[in-house]
């Protein structure tokens, strides 16, 4: 069994090695009926560092494979580089092999224990009534500090309050004194502060002490700031899940014979999608940039497809799939609703020894859809994880890789 290795930050503070061994502990009693080693490593300012738990967990486990976790709740640097250049050093050194899981990301376990602390905060206050400050660490990268908003947000909706003001304690703008300013000129007289942090350290007193700064300025107005994330059950489920995902996913790999990477030529040739709805739709738009004359058989289309037909992007055949709308096909995508369907379809195309990627059912297919991203002018691409979100986590972090190598 794949050893579990929980990559955190790290920090000096000891309530906050406290509350992230506790997790760490809480997530070994999880797995410890399935027989899972786990360890933790740390990107800075706590040992041992992730290359040395890595290449610990290798030599200690029998099948020389490590799961990786980001315990990280954004895809900043560490997630994209630190992380991943510590684990490529310990897998060196240990002789073995590792699967990089995603970070906790927007998991909606996670979302419900921020909205938990906010309620513990807001104590007699109604929602309708509470300004919620979401207060993210701030990176660099524009991407995750979108993410952050972006759950902001989803956050507003779920909790019914009256406003969610997006904040970060560095880097990044607007800084927590600035939000405070922008609820108070909104009107707020009642605001929650949530450090949306997963335990306590340097971040967390800075809130604390940034708020009650403010709040003697602006007497006014009540200011509670909530508590951080800290060591739950969802946070230990959530890590779990990523280590069971990922298991799962090198097993579907492993059971499968490998693909073999290659970069289709489709310039000026038929490509033929079944399917109109959402995930057909979603694969439009890269094989229209590489020049293929694509032709989308349904016998309804839903609205982004449609706008692709309105723009002469692509060409609508109505009705249902049929054989003979593969003649000339260099490369054909069965993504209808119907499994017997798609399932026609790739037999179809594997008799003319066309190549046919199926929705539904990767692995029933002739060929696979790898997740790319650009970066400097070259294609990157994950393909072969069996989970799209694992394949999606691992494109982010090679771009992130080869951006950086070429700067």
């Amino acid at each position: 069994m794949s050893a579990l290795v929980i990559a955190g930050h790290g920090t000096r503070i000891g309530r906050g090695q406290e509350a992230c061994k506790a997790l760490i502990d809480r997530v070994r009693g999880m797995l410890a009926p399935e027989g899972v080693e786990v360890h933790d490593g740390y990107v800075e300012l706590t040992d041992p560092p992730i290359d040395d738990a890595v290449a610990e967990a290798i030599v200690s486990d029998s099948d020389k494979h490590v799961v990786v976790v980001p315990l990280m709740i954004g895809t900043g640097g560490h997630v994209r580089e630190d992380i991943p250049e510590a684990y490529t050093a310990g897998a060196r050194r240990g002789g073995g092999s590792v699967s990089y899981a995603p970070h906790l990301g927007p998991d909606p376990r996670l979302r419900a224990a921020a909205r938990e602390r906010i309620a513990e905060a807001m104590g007699e206050w109604t929602s309708e009534e509470t300004t919620v400050i979401f207060l993210g660490r701030g990176t660099s990268l524009t991407e995750a500090n979108a993410d952050h908003v972006r759950l902001g947000r989803v956050l507003r909706e779920e909790g019914g309050y009256a406003e969610v003001v997006n904040g970060f304690i560095q880097v990044a703008s607007p800084d927590l004194t600035t939000a405070l300013n922008q609820a108070h000129g909104q009107g707020a007289r009642r605001i929650v502060v949530m450090p949306h942090y997963l335990f306590p350290g340097r971040l967390e007193d800075w809130a604390h002490e940034q708020t009650e700064a403010w709040a003697r300025n602006h007497p006014d107005a009540e200011v509670r700031v909530a508590r951080v994330i800290g060591d739950c059950d969802a946070l230990a489920e959530i890590v779990v899940d990523r280590y069971r995902d990922a298991v799962q996913a090198r097993q579907g790999q492993t059971a499968e014979t490998p693909v073999y990477l290659s970069g289709l030529v489709l310039r000026d040739r038929k490509v033929v999608i079944a399917g109109g709805g959402r995930v057909a739709a979603r694969r439009v738009g890269k094989l229209v940039a590489a020049g293929a004359n694509v032709e989308v058989v349904a016998p309804e289309l839903g609205e982004r497809m449609a706008g692709f037909v309105a723009d002469g992007l692509v060409t609508h055949i109505a009705g249902q799939i049929a054989e003979a709308h593969l003649d000339g096909a260099w490369y054909v995508l069965a993504c209808t609703d119907s499994p017997e369907v798609n399932a026609q379809v790739v037999e179809w195309a594997t008799a003319e020894r066309i190549f046919c990627v199926r929705s539904d059912d990767g692995a029933s297919g002739t060929a696979w859809t790898p997740a790319t991203g650009v970066a400097d002018g070259m294609v990157v691409g994950v393909v072969g994880s069996g989970d799209p979100h694992v394949s999606a986590a691992s494109r982010t972090v090679a771009v992130a890789a080869v951006a950086a190598s070429r700067r």
